[in-house]
Order: structure tokens, then sequence, then C-alpha cells
């Protein structure tokens, strides 16, 4: 079926309810699979240092496969590209269940989520247009901390049951992701007929990261979404190491706990932003961002349980108001000039060298020594300042 019959569609469409669930459950399984796999890691004595290393080869794969995960998005169609992105994370999954070197498991569910992401982002703008786009980015986010929220749950208080169990969780919410990805309308392919020479490919990726960094708007869309996603991925490992010396707990359900309570927050900020922010009001978002750092920096010095998860909470708005409308604008301005799933696979590309250069900074604070709060600290205030000169950059732009 033709890419027109479905477009300008209410964001309540059967076809867009399709890619909701199945990010909902691609997203469940992830969020599982960590606390779960690091649960793993644990209980078969790897070092401290290591469990950030376990994000570090699933972002390794986006980074990696960045140059031709854009040009899949865009030359199949998108549903079909979710579906069999989801089936390699459910191998990966398994793989670990029947006892494959975690890091080599979870490396192949880091390359299936490389190639999904282009797809599902690429997607929403071929289901719906315009403002809706800002909304349906909305649920997007929404169905994502939802997932986030009750995997990370389900992931951490079932591996504190029994390992194996968690990670059978996570294989089966993958195969309920496959199952959704059946539901999405078969649209046409955005870009069919590309070359596929691997030199080709390589330069078609590079024109599309220069043109997206040329235009003032992605760039700033590039570097606030990077700036966000790697301090996001850095706090989840933080809050690991930060609970048991801040709060005296050691099990593994309780940072699991707290990393619902950003979630949380997440879903109410991008909701709230879909309200408030349009594609032509996007720098409304930017003191939202500053506050963030702020924020993180305040949660590190708690010693108590109830404020701490405030913060949490607090982090979680702000974060959720701040992302959103980056994510439409570079999809919206992607689209016109180098295609959706190349701006998606550009946009991660900047996304996870961030989460890489951040976790890898995180890995050798804790392998010298440094203290997770003073960590949290310097954290949040580097944070706070670096979207502050953003927003100043953009200004003056």
């Amino acid at each position: 079926m033709g890419k027109s019959a479905h477009t300008h569609n209410s964001v309540w469409s059967k076809g867009m309810m399709a890619v909701i669930a199945a990010q909902f459950f691609s997203a469940f399984g992830d969020n599982a699979l960590l606390f779960a796999t690091l649960a793993l890691l644990k209980s078969q004595a790897y070092p401290t240092w290591s469990q950030p290393v376990l994000q570090m080869v699933f972002v390794g794969a986006y980074i990696l496969f960045a140059p031709f995960v854009g040009q899949i998005a865009d030359s199949f169609a998108k549903g079909r590209v979710m579906m069999f992105a989801n089936a390699l994370k459910l191998f990966g999954a398994a793989s670990i269940c029947f006892g494959v070197n975690p890091f080599v498991g979870y490396t192949l569910v880091g390359i299936g989520a490389a190639a999904y992401s282009p797809a599902k982002y690429g997607i929403l703008g071929e289901l719906t247009t315009g403002d809706r786009l800002v909304k349906a980015n909305g649920l997007m986010e929404a169905s994502t901390i939802a997932a986030i929220l009750l995997g990370s749950v389900a992931g951490g208080v079932l591996a504190d049951w029994h390992v194996l169990a968690a990670l059978g969780l996570c294989a089966l919410a993958y195969a309920g992701a496959v199952a959704a990805n059946l539901q999405i309308p078969r649209l046409a392919a955005a870009r069919p007929g590309q070359s596929w020479q691997l030199t080709q490919m390589v330069r078609s990726f590079y024109r599309a990261c220069a043109s997206l960094w040329r235009d003032g708007e992605t760039r700033f869309s590039l570097v606030g979404t990077g700036l966000f996603w790697g301090a996001g991925v850095t706090l989840r490992f933080l809050l690991v190491l930060w609970v048991p010396v801040a709060l005296g707990i050691s099990d593994n359900a309780t940072p699991t706990w707290l990393n619902a309570m950003v979630a949380v927050g997440i879903v109410v900020g991008a909701g709230a932003a879909s309200k408030l922010v349009t594609l032509e009001t996007v720098a409304r978002c930017m003191p939202a961002g500053i506050l963030v750092g702020v924020a993180v920096a305040i949660f590190s010095l708690q010693h108590a349980l109830l404020p701490a998860c405030a913060l949490l909470l607090l982090i979680g708005v702000l974060g959720g108001f701040f992302v959103v409308p980056l994510n439409a604008l570079l999809q919206e301005r992607g689209k016109r000039s180098v295609g959706a799933g190349n701006a998606i696979a550009v946009q991660n590309l900047g996304e996870n060298s961030a989460m890489l250069l951040m976790l890898g900074i995180y890995s050798l604070a804790v392998l010298v020594g440094a203290p997770p709060v003073a960590i949290g600290l310097g954290f949040g205030v580097l944070f706070a300042l670096a979207i502050a000169a953003l927003w100043i950059w953009q200004r003056r732009r």
C-alpha cells in the first residue's frame, strides 16, 4: 500500500498504534535485559567497572552500523525493517539465556537496536505530519518511557528472584514486538533503488551528516539530543553504584525503581511538550535542559529515599519536556533534506558517540575510585553548563 494512503492520519490510527505497541515491547525488552544482564554479571563476579562496558558494546554497534542503517530504513518498508531488527534482538536475548557470553549476546541486541531506531522514528513522519508529528513523538516517548518503567522494574525484581527467569521475560517481550510489527501497514519505501556499494553508502552517510550539521536547526537538535541521552544512560549506571553508598541498599530492585521514577517523569514531560511546544517554539525546551543538570547535582547529595525519588521524578519531567521537541524538529527538517531514516541514523551516531564518551569517562572514574556522590555532582554541573552553552550558541546564531 502506498505511503500517501496512510500519511495525515490521526495519531490514533491503527498503523500508529501498532508502531507504539511494537515500540513498547521492544523497549520493555531492552530495559529488562539491561538489568537482568547486570545481575548476571554480578552473579558471575565480573568487576564493577565492567558494568558500563556492557552498555558500551551496545552503543558501539550503533556507531559501527550508523552509515548503513539509515539507508536500510529508507530502502525498505519500515515496518518490516522493525520486525527483522526485533527478531535479531530476540536472538541475542535468547543466546544469553542459553549461556552465550553476555557481552556477545548484548552486542547482537545492540545491532538489532541500531537497525530498529531509524525505522521506528522515520515511520512516524510517514504516518502523520506537521504538529501532529510532535504529538506522535510524544506518544512514542510515552510508550518508550512506560516500557522503561515496567521493563526496568521487572528486570530488577525478577533478577533478585531468578536471573534466568528475568532473561526469559526479555526474550518474550521481543517476540511480542515482532508480532506487533506484523500489524503495521506495509508503506512504500521512502528512497528505493539506492546503491549498496560499501564505499558509496559511507560517502552517502557522510554527506547526510554534513548536510544536517551545516543546517543550524538540525545541528542544534543533534547536539541537544546527544547530550541528553548520553547523560541519561550515565545516570542509569550511576544509580547502580549510588544506591548502596547513599541509601545503604544493595539489592537489584531499588536502582530499577529509581530509574522508574525518571521514566514516569519523562512521560509527564513528553505530554507537556506535545501540548506547549511546536516546531516554531522549540527554544522553550532549553531552560528545562539546564534544570536537568541542576536537579542531578542536588539529587547526588541526598541520603534518604523519599527526596531522592522526588528529584528523580523532576529530572524525568524536565528531560521529557527538553528532548521531545528536539526529536520532532530533527525528523521534520531531516525528512525534507536527507530522508527521515538517514536523519535518525545521523542522530543515533551523535547520541551514541555521546553515550560512549560519557560512559567511558564514568567507567574511568569508577576504575580510579571516585566516590559515586562526587561523580553525580560533577556530572550534573557539567550537564547544566553544556546545555546553557548550547542555548547561548543557538540564540547568537
